[in-house]
């Protein structure tokens, strides 16, 4: 049965590289669209992960960290003073408008910070040093403001909302959900360049003591904030993804593009295995001739959809690996992980067994006696 299985599908190959080709643009497709997803999804929770920060304190009902909403500035003094909090800072995420040399204008997603080092935002300083922002009108550039600022260099000046600040240090990985490039600075320095923002702030960092649990904490900070939400550190990222993938088109659109692949590669398959069993049906008629049950021929016709299953997603998911680098290059972030890509290669073999299917009903009709006709 396993000869006669890869003797029908090897016949043609012509036919067998099309049917390859339409498993690996499937699994491809798939493999990059929902890897491209996790990325950004990554990007919009970078620096809640990245940061040294166990709880936020929110604006009530801000939806992700993207968009904070102001309140009073004061308000870290109260966090301060509980039990189990070993320090609680204010902090601004604001988008600024910044001036380039050039004349434009751009947006800037500034974060302003009263203790840079201790909260570990920026994580990555690839040139400076961030305890400096404080000294002065200083600032420090992620390395992907490049793409829509243009290359700078440190010790310029640029010109932020009004403001003549230094760049004084280059962060990386620093790369927002909103591609707005990301800007580090004081927090006083922040706050003085919205005048809505004077006396304002938009969140409240809090680092808990070594040894307390941090959703502990956060439960005793509630009932002191009920002009506030206060989230623990997996919590905001929760709530920042989830925003994206509920209030805008994109987890629409992922799982469009995931079905149109389900749907190209069962297409693909299932006419292939089709195909095939009309063109081989006398062979078949022997295998019942002979003794052999439908479960018999099923099982060839499984065997061909499990090779064309596993060479498909070898070729696809050795293509989407390849990619990624020259991805990255454009600041595309595709994540994909050996858990992930098992998944996929699950999905694979039983996408391309449900394929199979179609043919099952038109091998099961088939009359034995159709071998001794001429």
């Amino acid at each position: 049965m396993v000869s006669l299985a890869r003797k029908n599908l090897f016949h043609d190959r012509i036919r067998f590289g099309i049917t390859l080709a339409g498993v690996a643009f499937a699994v491809t497709l798939i493999l990059l669209q929902v890897g491209l997803f996790l990325g950004m999804l990554d990007k919009a929770t970078v620096s809640i992960r990245k940061s040294n920060v166990d709880i936020w304190i929110v604006g009530k009902n801000t939806p992700n960290i993207d968009f904070g909403k102001p309140f009073p500035d004061t308000a870290f003094l109260r966090a301060r003073g509980l039990p189990g909090v070993e320090r609680a800072d204010n902090a601004i995420l604001q988008f600024i408008n910044i001036q380039l040399p050039t004349g434009a204008t751009e947006n800037a997603q500034v974060y302003g910070l009263a203790d840079p080092v201790f909260w570990g935002l920026p994580w990555k300083v690839e040139i400076g040093r961030a305890h400096e922002l404080s000294r002065g009108y200083n600032l420090i550039m992620d390395r992907s403001a490049v793409r829509r600022f243009g290359a700078f260099e440190v010790g310029e000046y640029r010109e932020v909302g009004g403001r003549r600040f230094r760049i004084i240090g280059r962060s990386a990985e620093a790369e927002s959900f909103t591609t707005t490039p990301v800007v580090f600075m004081d927090f006083d320095n922040a706050q003085s360049l919205v005048e809505q923002l004077r006396g304002q702030t938009t969140y409240v960092l809090v680092k808990v003591v070594p040894g307390s649990d941090p959703e502990q904490v956060a439960a005793r900070l509630r009932p002191m904030f009920p002009h506030n939400d206060v989230h623990t550190r997996d919590e905001w990222a929760t709530r920042s993804r989830g925003y994206w993938i509920k209030s805008t088109g994109i987890g629409m659109s992922m799982g469009v593009t995931v079905f149109l692949g389900v749907l190209v590669g069962v297409v693909i398959v299932g006419q292939t295995l089709y195909t095939s069993a009309i063109e081989n049906i006398r062979q078949f008629g022997t295998v019942k001739a002979i003794g052999g049950s439908n479960w018999d021929i099923y099982s060839i016709l499984g065997e061909q959809a499990l090779i064309a299953a596993v060479l498909g997603f070898l070729l696809g998911a050795g293509a989407s690996y390849a990619v990624r680098p020259a991805m990255a290059t454009l600041h595309l972030t595709v994540l994909l992980s050996p858990e992930f890509s098992g998944v996929v290669f699950v999905g694979t073999v039983t996408m391309c067994l449900a394929a199979a299917l179609f043919s099952f009903r038109r091998v099961a009709l088939i009359d034995p006696a159709l071998v001794f006709r001429g």
